[in-house]
């Protein structure tokens, strides 16, 4: 299992979460006898991730809180006339999934949105984009798309060109699925401003047509900024439906919890309506851009600031450089397919360094995106700097995807206490083609799930939702599996980094809550803990790994209540 430091063991978390627990019971209870729980479940087998009592066969939820986990037999008791019983038949019972990093909202969106993922040429791009338009109003903007041009016979990449013969007369920029590139079309490009004397800005490109200075219409990382400054803005009622489109989506998937790493002032004034309207049926951290961080400081907020235990202000989200898919990860040495760049920072160094240093003397919680190498272990040279500087505390610093890590670099994660904040889901589609960009033996640290764990490294799953699918059995597929999409590594790509169902379902949901400072109140199925949990219909401890991908949730429960039934 993936090692979270603590102050004090796992089984004395667990003895401290009993007291609390069965002192709010003592309270509650009258004549001495039990309280009547408000949920059980029996007959299943529930993996707990909790070390002290790490299989049960049965549950029961009071007040939002598990009151006891044990056999069927310690169970019932807690069970009467008011008690919903369900018999899980066998089933497995898990913690909630608590993804640690998602775009909650854009997922939402994305949902209606036109889909290009899947598409296998310029033409059925094209053609898509052609349909998508015929649904809109005269003018209207088409958006979205997440685009893979990997899948296209050459990799060549849209061009506005491309778009125009579709699409001229609607104003497209789609992004590719990783979202650190879009491509524009013509009308697009004329709306934005740019021409052949725009410069690329600070941390983007702009692609040219070749030979020439002229826009080709794909724009990577800060450049897409050009485009997005003149976007129209959703409503915020579109915002709310698609917040509320994301809910279903993450019910139906068994999250109970989600880390936002895109936050804004709207999305947290919805997400409180929600909560007050008694719509809110997932567990909110909200991540704000680290370049925000003066504000937080100027209204005395500190890390993991919180009203109850649904919605909390989490820290802040910053970035190092862009992606692999866009050729932007920075790295130590230049791409094979381009050695005329070796990629970007997205934010200059200097200005990066200054922000981190700062927001963490103010004891804000830091998180910053880094996918290269060179990207990782700068970023971990500023994370040291700080610790030095600003002096010892429990600061729980958190690398966001930490793909592609340098050999010398292992040690330095764990020995600074570094979460590396991983999205399984990107190594078996980004696998497809990574070799490709960076050569096979940088590969061979990509998606390090199991030299993080032989460091000692601390690492928790999400998914990236929009970049990757929502599901986290997809994911623990991933990390298990390695099974590439292509289907052109069935033993696995790089499979000496595979590692076990446990030790991801763990990264999954404990872990990820260690990483939002939550592991004392959720991630493992223990007494006092909140009350989130899921019933998938097989058991992916025992399934032959391959099938973990056809796993699905049966039951969602959030604060002991059942908020998805697999109908």
């Amino acid at each position: 299992m993936s090692t979270i430091p603590r102050k004090c063991p796992v089984s004395t978390i667990r003895k401290i979460c009993i007291a609390g627990v069965f002192g709010i019971l003592a309270g509650a209870e009258s004549n001495a006898g039990p309280v009547e729980a408000d949920l059980v479940l029996k007959n299943g087998k529930v993996w707990t991730v909790d070390a002290g009592v790490p299989e049960a066969t049965a549950v029961a939820v009071w007040n939002g809180r598990i009151l006891s986990v044990g056999d069927d037999t310690q169970v019932e008791p807690f069970a009467g006339p008011g008690t919903r019983v369900v018999d899980l038949q066998g089933r497995l019972v898990l913690p909630g999934f608590n993804d640690s990093h998602t775009h909650f909202a854009s997922g939402g969106f994305s949902l209606s949105e036109v889909q290009l993922k899947d598409t296998t040429s310029h033409e059925e791009f094209g053609e898509r984009l052609a349909a998508k338009a015929g649904e809109l109003s005269a003018g209207s903007w088409i958006i979205g798309g997440s685009w893979d041009h990997d899948n296209w016979e050459g990799a060549e990449l849209p061009t506005a060109e491309l778009i125009d013969r579709y699409v001229p007369d609607h104003p497209v920029f789609v992004s590719r699925y990783d979202g650190h590139m879009g491509v524009a079309n013509s009308l697009a490009l004329k709306l934005a401003g740019i021409t052949s004397e725009t410069s690329d800005p600070e941390g983007g490109v702009i692609v040219r047509v070749p030979e020439t200075n002229r826009p080709a219409g794909v724009l990577k990382d800060t450049a897409m900024g050009l485009v997005w400054r003149i976007v129209p803005d959703e409503s915020y009622a579109e915002k709310k439906a698609a917040v509320r489109v994301a809910l279903g989506e993450a019910r139906r998937v068994g999250v109970t919890s989600v880390q936002d790493m895109s936050t804004t002032a709207d999305l947290l004034k919805i997400y409180q309506e929600l909560l007050n309207e008694g719509e809110l049926t997932a567990r909110i951290d909200a991540r704000i851009p680290l370049a925000s961080w003066e504000t937080y400081e100027e209204m005395g907020i500190l890390a993991n600031f919180r009203n109850g235990d649904w919605i909390k202000i989490g820290g802040l989200k910053g970035f190092v450089d862009g992606s692999l898919g866009s050729s932007t990860a920075l790295f130590f040495d230049p791409y094979v397919q381009d050695p005329s760049t070796s990629g970007v920072y997205v934010t200059p160094y200097e200005y990066l360094e200054e922000r981190i240093l700062a927001a963490d003397r103010a004891g804000l919680h830091v998180a910053v995106h880094a996918i290269g190498d060179r990207a990782n272990s700068e970023l971990l040279d500023i994370f040291e700097k700080a610790i030095e500087t600003n002096g010892p505390r429990e600061r729980r610093f958190r690398v966001e995807h930490s793909q592609h890590i340098h050999p010398k670099d292992f040690e330095r994660y764990a020995s600074l206490g570094v979460i590396a904040s991983v999205q399984p889901y990107h190594t078996i589609d980004d696998g497809r083609w990574a070799e490709g960009r960076i050569g096979h033996e940088r590969c061979k640290s990509s998606y390090p799930f199991q030299w993080f764990e032989e460091a000692g490294v601390t690492y928790c799953f999400g998914s990236d939702w929009t970049v990757a699918p929502l599901n986290p059995l997809l994911g623990i597929d991933a990390a298990v599996t390695r099974q590439t999409l292509d289907g052109k590594n069935p033993s696995g790509w790089f499979p000496e980094q595979k590692i076990s169902v446990e030790q991801a379902v763990e990264a999954y949901t404990l872990t990820s809550a260690y990483a939002a400072f939550d592991e004392k109140i959720k991630g493992s199925i223990t007494p006092g803990k909140l009350a989130d949990m899921v019933v998938l219909d097989r058991d992916i401890m025992t399934i032959p790994s391959d099938e973990i991908r056809d796993a699905t949730v049966v039951y969602t429960i959030v604060d002991g209540r059942i908020v998805y039934e697999n109908p």
